[in-house]
């Protein structure tokens, strides 16, 4: 047992000390990449948050970042509940054919669309230098579609057959009997979905070259290869947009990691 609890200290301080690292280094004042430089000794400033936010505006990337992340998010639940629950649950003629060319979409790498989507999103609709440009392409995700088909797979179909006798519509089903037993799996679609779009530079680059529309991570791209080669410390101030960057995903995954739990699926069935 304490060479078990040794070896899971070991493997936690190897995989948190990258973060601890990123950090320290982007509350240096100067420089230090040596491993001595891990040790807070009088060398620690927020010089480098104020100079990268003077360059890029920190507070403003985020909202953008927020409203770039939550539109997808809210789109892809909304239509991968919906999708999914068809699949699962609802006889129509087809259904395999979907969800087999559904599958088949998940081998398309995003990168091959990116010019089709390009010309449709800007030309034919419009939508250039606009937040609705950049989340209509990530609106649905068929990975999300697959997670809450093979959840709502899982709930007793006895379940939906007594509904149907008392007279309650598929969307009364799905939205009063269905979502409240696949809570895990909101949880996790919001967190699959969060990490894509939170990250996503290429696509909104092409949408908007406004700076007050950009997202963070696009901000810090273009920091990284403009603006950090004549910063006081370039060093610093990289991990500095690095750690503002990554610190609404960690903060999301401690609020939401004890709520991964399974639910008690045949709860809602009698004998």
């Amino acid at each position: 047992m304490k060479l078990r609890f040794v070896s899971l200290l070991v493997g936690a301080f190897v995989f948190l000390f990258p973060f601890y690292y990123m950090l320290i280094g982007s509350l240096q004042a100067e420089p230090d990449p040596s491993v001595s430089g891990a040790i807070p000794a009088g060398n620690l400033t927020l010089h480098n948050y104020s100079e990268i936010n003077s360059a890029i505006n920190l507070g403003r990337s985020l909202v953008n970042s927020g409203i770039f992340t939550g539109g997808v998010i809210l789109g892809t639940l909304v239509f991968g509940v919906l999708a999914g629950y068809a699949l699962a649950r609802l006889q129509f003629r087809g259904r395999g054919v979907v969800f087999n060319l559904m599958l088949l979409f998940q081998v398309v790498p995003f990168q091959l669309l990116t010019i089709p989507l390009y010309v449709l999103i800007v030309r034919s609709y419009g939508l250039a230098d606009s937040y609705l440009g950049m989340i209509l392409p990530f609106a649905i995700n068929s990975t999300a579609v697959l997670v809450f088909r093979q959840y709502f797979l899982q709930l007793p179909v006895e379940l939906f057959d007594a509904a149907r006798i008392d007279g309650a519509s598929e969307l009364n089903i799905l939205w009063r009997i269905a979502v409240p037993l696949v809570r895990p799996a909101l949880l996790t679609g919001v967190l699959l979905t969060f990490i894509g779009p939170w990250n996503e530079f290429l696509w909104p680059f092409l949408i908007t070259k406004q700076q007050d529309l950009q997202p963070l991570a696009v901000s810090l791209s273009n920091y990284l290869t403009t603006v950090s080669a004549r910063a006081a410390n370039p060093f610093g101030a990289v991990l500095a947009g690095a750690c503002v960057l990554a610190a609404p995903a960690v903060a999301l995954f401690l609020i939401f990691q004890r709520r991964f739990i399974s639910s008690s699926l045949e709860s809602g069935v009698k004998g």
